[in-house]
């Protein structure tokens, strides 16, 4: 295996550390990128919106409202669409310069065309699986693109797919994602992953997370090692903050626990070839059993089977060629518990 690609979902989150901290929204928008790359993380990610392109004025609020309690979609994105063109090319320029690389989430036209000259790749939000004109729209451009499969049939993701490909994208990621904020562990459903991964054999696949991190970053080290080979996870710098995604994203911490699990993952996983490994070789050869005599033997006694047990080490005759042993002469005097070797049969 070989380490996922990370991304963190730095969303709309910076705004509300840009309150709590004093700072602008484009100040916190880098302190995130700063703290991600500290993290060794591989990619930040934005999300590109206007509110009145997104969603309708009286759309209902589908999150936990306890932690987010705005009660509309309108009312909730108004606070968060103050970025344009010129700021994310702020932002894509500094990840860049920080070693990373840089995607936004467009949720409309004007967004796919200005993030063309600045992402590594396009992202497509499990909310415009459906939307077909704008999927071919992103597909046309000739940029990778990865897409979220939440709430979703199969049936609906493969339309998606079928589209991108229609327009000439070669390089697609099927996102598993549940639409659920937070997702119950019990809802995660990571083994679709493998389904997506058996449907659609020549895209890869991934995991987009939406599940509380707990103290192991379980939930991520587990859809890796089901075959997830980009991993994207919502980013904040305080999981205690109220608002939009804070509650179910991860922090630096987390992030760097989650890298730690899949090195060690791929340092365990190994080769899938049955074979003996170097370390074996000696606990191999002292840990079998060999054929050893069970009483002192005189020369040209014939061997029977109750003159032979099965003992370690195993440097004398495996205990496998039992009946070709039995019946034969021996050679020499011979002690009770010697390990029998061909050349004293």
């Amino acid at each position: 295996m070989k380490k996922p690609y990370l991304i963190a979902e730095m969303g709309v989150n910076f705004y509300d550390t840009a309150k709590e901290l004093n700072i602008t929204p484009l100040e916190a928008a880098k302190l995130y990128i700063d703290k991600a790359a500290e993290a060794h993380i591989d990619c930040a990610k934005f999300q590109s919106y206007k509110a009145n392109t997104i969603v309708s004025k009286n759309s209902p609020a589908y999150w936990d409202t306890s932690k987010e309690p705005t009660k509309t979609q309108h009312e909730l994105f108004l606070k968060f669409d103050h970025f344009g063109k010129e700021e994310y090319q702020e932002l894509c320029d500094y990840t860049h310069a920080k070693g990373m690389d840089f995607t936004s989430t467009p949720f409309d036209y004007e967004s796919a065309d200005y993030l063309y000259d600045m992402v590594d790749f396009y992202k497509i939000s499990s909310s415009d699986l459906t939307n077909i004109p704008f999927i071919k729209h992103i597909g046309k451009k000739g940029k990778p693109v990865y897409i979220s499969t939440g709430a979703a049939y199969l049936s609906e993701v493969d339309e998606a797919v079928r589209a991108l490909k229609e327009v000439g994208c070669k390089d697609i990621v099927l996102f598993h994602c549940v639409l659920s904020y937070p997702t119950e562990p019990k809802n995660a459903n990571l083994n679709i992953i493998q389904t997506l991964k058996k449907v659609f054999p020549d895209v890869r696949v991934g995991f987009s997370d939406h599940v509380a991190p707990d103290d192991t970053m379980m939930t991520l080290a587990t859809a890796y090692l089901l075959g997830a080979e980009v991993i994207e996870k919502h980013f904040t710098l305080n999981k205690t903050l109220t608002g939009n995604d804070h509650y179910h994203a991860g922090d630096p911490e987390d992030f760097k626990k989650a890298i730690r699990n899949f090195e060690w993952i791929d340092q365990i996983v190994g080769n899938p070839e049955k074979t003996v490994l170097e370390c074996e070789i000696v606990p191999r050869r002292e840990a079998r059993r060999s054929l050893v005599l069970t009483r002192n033997m005189k020369k040209g006694e014939i061997i029977k089977e109750t003159d032979l047990m099965p003992k370690r080490p195993g440097t004398g005759i495996s205990p496998k060629y039992c009946d070709i042993v039995i019946g034969r002469e021996i050679k020499e005097d011979l002690k009770e518990d010697t390990i029998l070797t061909w050349d004293m049969i």
